[in-house]
């Protein structure tokens, strides 16, 4: 008996560490993935300054005090645009961000 392994063996063994180098490879791109996400949270995409949320009259408006770029996420501007006088509250919330930035108060 030998101690060399069989040839089946050999590929055997090279199939494994290859499907767990593909595993590893892969989990280390989503790892990746997930911290590059994390670095962009909340940043302007403008100038890269941390955001502030602030919540005017129901809808939440990310506002970077640096350039003064106002985002809103997903599905708020169909929120505005559905309520009943959407000129009037687009107008309402713009006008009391402008406000904030410049220092008065919203209601």
């Amino acid at each position: 008996m030998t101690d060399k392994p069989s040839r089946n063996e050999d590929e055997y063994f090279v199939r494994q560490e290859a499907e767990i180098l593909r595993q590893r490879r892969a989990e280390l791109r989503a790892e990746q993935a997930a911290a590059e996400r994390r670095s962009h949270y909340m940043k302007c995409p403008r100038d890269g300054y941390d955001l502030a949320s602030q919540g005017f009259h129901g809808v939440t408006v990310d506002i970077c005090p640096h350039c003064g770029g106002m985002w809103l996420d997903p599905g708020e501007l169909d929120v505005i645009s559905r309520h009943d006088d959407h000129r009037g509250l687009l107008g309402r919330i713009f006008g009391d961000v402008l406000k904030s930035l410049r220092g008065g108060t919203h209601g």
